[in-house]
C-alpha cells in the first residue's frame, strides 16, 4: 500500500510563498515559508506553522544555477539525507532531475510525464496540470507527483510506492523543489 501526501502552495503572495504539507489523514506535517527575491534557494520545512521545530532544509549549492543542486538534511540529527540536480537544458522540453544519495551517487530520476504534455504546457498552456515520476536505478516508479489543477490553489499529491527504498524526507524534499522551483516557471 502507497502513501500519500499533498503539498499546497500559496498562489497570491508578494513578499513570501507559504508551503503547507499534509499527510493521508490531512495532518498538517510540515510548514514552510519561502521569502521571494532570494539568490540562493535556503528552504527550511517546520513541523507547523509555529517555525520552531525544524524537520528538514533544502540548501541550494550555488547562486542561481540553471543546473542548480539542492542538498537536503534531516534538521535534527543534522544528516544529509541527498540531493536533487536539475538537468538544465534537459529542462528546457521535459523537466528533468537527478536524484542523489548523501554521497551525491546517483540513485534516481525524477521525469515530467512525457515530452508531448511539456511541450503543451509550454508552448500551448500552462493550465495543463504537471505530472512527474521518480524512477529508480531500474527505472521502476516509486513514487509520483502530480498537480491537481485549481487557479488559485497549487496542490502537488506526491505518492510514494512500499517499495520506494529512499527517505519519505528526501521524496517529500523532491516535492517542495518541484512547488517551488518548476512551479515558478509557469
Amino acid at each position: 500500500m502507497s502513501k500519500e501526501y499533498l503539498i499546497r502552495r500559496q498562489v497570491f503572495s508578494l513578499l513570501n510563498t507559504n508551503f503547507y504539507i499534509y499527510d493521508e489523514d490531512e495532518k498538517l506535517i510540515g510548514y514552510s515559508r519561502q521569502k521571494a527575491f532570494k539568490l540562493k534557494e535556503d528552504i527550511r520545512i517546520f513541523t507547523d506553522e509555529s517555525m520552531q521545530d525544524e524537520r528538514m532544509s533544502i540548501q541550494a549549492r550555488s547562486i542561481i544555477d540553471f543546473s542548480a543542486a539542492y542538498d537536503v538534511y534531516e534538521s535534527k540529527k543534522n544528516k544529509k539525507l541527498g540531493a536533487l540536480k536539475r538537468k538544465g537544458w534537459a529542462s528546457m522540453l521535459r523537466d528533468s532531475w537527478i536524484l542523489m544519495d548523501e554521497n551525491d551517487e546517483e540513485i534516481g530520476k525524477i521525469q515530467e510525464d512525457s515530452m508531448l504534455m511539456a511541450t503543451l504546457r509550454r508552448f500551448l498552456s500552462a493550465l495543463i496540470p504537471q505530472s512527474f515520476h521518480l524512477l529508480d536505478e531500474n527505472e521502476n516508479q516509486i513514487a509520483t507527483f502530480r498537480q491537481n489543477f485549481n487557479p488559485f490553489v497549487f496542490k502537488l499529491t506526491v505518492t510514494v510506492e512500499d517499495d520506494c527504498p529512499h527517505s519519505p524526507l528526501l521524496v517529500l524534499a523532491a516535492g517542495i523543489l518541484l512547488s517551488a522551483i518548476e512551479g515558478r516557471q509557469r
